[in-house]
């Protein structure tokens, strides 16, 4: 039976890119999302002429209560799940002069608490299930370079990414051996925010390598983890080598032709 895999945020962007990466390699997708319905169930629809098996499933992952209930759904519907990709994320711009509680609170109930609540769901899963004591699961976190070339723009969305990132390590810990839980951390890889394309161009050049992360290159190491039983509680740099040199503000900030202060 092919592994079921649960990728958050699925429906455009990153998330999509990883679903079908993983789908192209034997694995069935529970796609979720939020608020993009029509885009789910066109990603869906894809996966499945790549010969998975699909299924949308919408939460709001800011809502404790339709997190919990997300997991026991794809369950429900597939009948198991093995891997957990944590890739959707909030990305707001804050900076110290800014910073609220709500602020916080927004991306840390976005980027923190689900990948916390469904990694500890997939263990619960896993341990439950008599049948599954040769299957071990994985869970994979969207992290960010900024975390090892710090900045204070996006103050509350770095420090909710920070915060998962202490997450990755604690859960490998306490989830082991059922459960891996790893870490992929994306350099410039899709435009965002006010960045028009030749400032996204510009940005993905300033890196060592000159070339940033792309969505293939993401999606081939989250899967990559997903197939290494000996990896656990570590996170891989895709960034072209972006976490090497310093940057006082965010790249978006740096790139010629960026919107800046």
């Amino acid at each position: 039976m092919r592994p079921v895999a649960l990728v958050t945020g699925s429906a455009k962007r990153l998330g999509r890119a990883i679903a079908l990466d993983l789908a192209a390699h034997g694995h069935d997708i529970a796609v979720h999302y939020r608020g993009s319905k029509t885009e789910a169930l066109s990603v869906v629809e894809e996966l499945r002429q790549l010969g998975a098996r699909a299924q949308a499933f919408a939460a709001d992952l800011g809502d404790e209560a339709a997190t919990l209930a997300l997991l026991p759904a794809v369950i429900q519907h597939f009948g198991r799940v093995d891997a957990v990709v944590n890739n959707a994320s909030l990305f707001e711009y804050d900076d110290l002069a800014s910073f609220s509680y709500a602020a916080m609170d927004r991306h840390w109930r976005a980027n923190t608490g689900p990948a916390m609540l469904l990694a500890r769901a997939l263990h619960a899963h896993l341990v439950a299930d008599v049948t599954a004591e040769q299957r071990r699961g994985c869970v994979v976190n969207l992290l960010d370079q900024k975390l090892w070339n710090p900045n204070p723009d996006y103050l509350s969305y770095t420090l909710s990414k920070a915060a998962l990132e202490a997450a990755t390590t604690l859960l490998a810990q306490a989830l082991a051996p059922s459960v891996r839980v790893c870490g992929v951390a994306p350099g410039v890889t899709l435009a965002s925010g006010p960045m028009d394309d030749a400032a996204f161009q510009a940005a993905h050049r300033l890196t060592p390598l000159q070339r940033s992360s792309t969505p293939d290159d993401i999606a081939r190491a989250v899967r990559f983890l997903i197939e290494s039983p000996a990896i656990t509680g570590t996170t891989l740099l895709v960034d072209g080598g972006q976490h090497l040199s310093a940057q006082p503000r965010d790249v978006m900030f740096l790139a010629p032709g960026s919107q800046k202060d």
